[in-house]
């Protein structure tokens, strides 16, 4: 077989974890635009649950250096290119221009630079970067039962993308047979985000991109579960990343 993940075994990888949906906050000088919203705020428009959660788990298990953004993606949504329709909500997107401009320099490109900056410097260092995104989907969206407990959101184009993501979903059948693992679903990992940006500054060779999404029918399970869930993802990205084997044996 053909091993495609590890494409330079010259250079070490260096993992970043992110996550730009990871709370519902918004900063008192906009807290006018969501009167009326609070239940908004507090479904899955509002933030990703539990996505901050394994973020940092996964920071930890991986000594990883971890960029998070806690303000609602109601306010500005972190994932969506500056250009993108949606990147406003119905809340701010009326707003003043100069309102948007400013939740744009204060939010937006501070949290964007710094996740580009980390992967510019450990690629200018030697390294290659794996960066894992992570996110989580509601159980039903329009009416349709969403089909899967865990989405791997990856460019199919990008050999190490795809085999890293084919490893990954391997170790969680073996370890969690009972969980649907799903590639690029629930939406495509070729669809407006981060990882696409990211993708068009950086070569394949030097980095891999991927969202990791889970359904949040089990994050509000919580308790041992949810714990037990973030563990057995955490494990089998280990596996398939093959973290703690030297490179000499790794294939």
């Amino acid at each position: 077989m053909t091993i495609l993940y590890r494409i330079d075994l010259t250079r070490p990888d260096f993992f970043l974890i992110t996550c730009e949906h990871g709370g519902n906050r918004i900063p008192s000088r906009y807290h006018g635009f969501f009167e009326g919203r609070e239940a908004l705020l507090r479904s899955h428009r509002g933030y990703d649950a539990g996505a901050l959660r394994i973020a940092r788990d996964m920071s930890d298990a991986l000594a990883a250096p971890l960029v998070v953004a806690t303000v609602s993606r109601l306010l500005i949504d972190l994932n969506r290119s500056a250009s993108h329709p949606h990147l406003y909500s119905e809340a701010t997107r009326a707003a003043a221009a100069d309102i948007r401009e400013e939740i744009h320099r204060r939010y937006y490109l501070p949290y964007r630079t710094k996740a580009e900056s980390r992967i510019a410097q450990a690629i200018g260092g030697g390294a290659r970067v794996i960066h894992v995104s992570c996110h989580s989907f509601t159980p039903e969206f329009k009416g349709e039962i969403r089909n899967a407990d865990i989405g791997l959101l990856y460019d199919p184009a990008r050999a190490g993308e795809a085999e890293l993501c084919q490893r990954w979903r391997g170790a969680l059948k073996t370890v969690a047979p009972a969980l649907k693992t799903r590639m690029n679903y629930p939406y495509s990992g070729t669809a407006d985000g981060f990882t696409v940006h990211l993708r068009r500054c950086f070569g394949a060779s030097v980095y891999l991109g991927i969202e990791l999404e889970i359904n949040q029918k089990h994050v509000f399970e919580r308790g041992r579960h949810w714990q037990a869930l973030r563990a057995t993802i955490i494990a089998a990205l280990l596996d398939a990343a093959e973290v703690g084997t030297n490179a000499e044996e790794r294939f």
